[in-house]
């Protein structure tokens, strides 16, 4: 039986909170303290937009808890989408500034000075990688041997419906070729875990629930404040639970109803333990994940009657146009137009958001 903790959480005591998760869900059993461990963290958008992206008081507490718990070499890795500049993003949403302060490194797996991408051959029976890529998988040498941490946000997103431990493992194990994946995106995750689990002595996630995102995300949704944190050493449970808390069934997502068959996790609630001071069978958010402009295009292409154009819209240098257009209806459309209003609101009328708006 996998154990995750749930925690009922609020900004004067949120770093304590996020080591009492941690300490319930057992990490410091789980992961190696003899070995690195990467603290993974998440950009799915470069512009502060709540929910979207680690928070910083998420990534202190976790930096807190290991130190006290003797885990001495710590390093935060991180990746870019095709829409995404880490170096931004790491600036905009304070989560270089808590490096810093903790004296914790920051790599890049696009940064060939930090890492190198080498052919892996998994043990493990592949669903798609192999197929997908027919000329070797690769994943960045910088990862092996080394623990992990995953630090997703409770939201949801418009190709997996949820988003979380298992899909913050997308932007750093795949190179920027990994939207060739998006039409088996859930058999992808299934093989980036089985992956995982080969090449990490340890892997534990915590979750960020104090702002949920409901709606089409990662980018585009509506904040909702949840005072929540997740934490596992499970992520297929992790993910189970956080899909229970939005509303949704967990078996009901194919990466995570394939996990648990194929024993990469727990995705069944009735054998998983809940520890902390949430009863997650009164929780029940009622979040719908909806569509925007752009993924009703993906939708489109990656899963409907257009995705016999794949390898000619997203396997050639027309793959530009897409990014192009993603990026200015992100950037330069959706956000100053709706995202920068509800950005400014979060920020002067949430909780969270005004611990965000003082943290330095």
């Amino acid at each position: 039986m996998s154990k995750v903790a749930v925690i009922r959480t609020k900004p004067e005591t949120v770093l304590q909170d996020i080591e009492q998760a941690m300490r319930l869900a057992g990490f410091d059993e789980e992961l190696d303290k003899h070995s690195p461990t990467i603290l993974k963290n998440n950009l799915s958008w470069h512009l502060l937009y709540p929910a979207a992206n680690t928070t910083p008081w998420q990534l202190e507490g976790v930096i807190l808890a290991m130190k006290k718990a003797e885990f001495s070499d710590l390093v935060c890795v991180e990746n870019e989408t095709v829409v995404t500049s880490a170096s931004r993003g790491e600036r905009l949403n304070k989560q270089r500034l808590v490096c810093e302060k903790h004296h914790i490194p920051i790599k890049y797996n696009f940064k060939s000075s930090d890492m190198k991408w080498h052919p892996y051959q998994p043990q493990a029976e592949m669903l798609v990688l192999d197929k997908i890529f027919p000329d070797g998988i690769y994943i960045p040498d910088f990862f092996y041997g080394k623990n992990i941490v995953h630090l997703p946000t409770v939201k949801c997103h418009i190709y997996t419906n949820i988003t979380g431990s298992m899909k913050n493992a997308f932007g750093g194990l795949l190179s920027n070729r990994r939207h060739y994946c998006h039409s088996r995106i859930h058999e992808t995750l299934v093989d980036l875990l089985a992956i995982q689990k080969e090449i990490h002595p340890g892997i534990f996630t915590v979750s960020d629930g104090t702002t949920a995102g409901n709606g089409p995300g990662p980018r585009t949704m509506l904040p909702v404040q949840k005072d929540i944190l997740i934490a596992s050493a499970d992520c297929v449970a992790a993910d189970a639970v956080a899909a229970r808390l939005m509303g949704f069934e967990p078996m009901e997502h194919a990466f995570i109803r394939l996990s648990h068959e194929r024993r990469l996790g727990v995705g069944n609630l009735r054998e998983i333990e809940i520890l902390g001071n949430v009863d997650i069978t009164r929780e029940n958010w009622g979040f719908c994940t909806g569509n925007n402009a752009a993924s009703n295009v993906g939708k489109l292409l990656w899963f409907g009657p257009l995705r016999w154009m794949q390898k000619l819209l997203f396997h050639t240098p027309l793959v530009y146009a897409f990014i192009l257009a993603s990026a200015v209806y992100h950037d330069r459309f959706w956000y100053p137009l709706r995202g920068k209003t509800i950005t400014n609101q979060w920020l002067k009328q949430c909780m969270w958001g005004q611990l965000f708006e003082n943290y330095d």
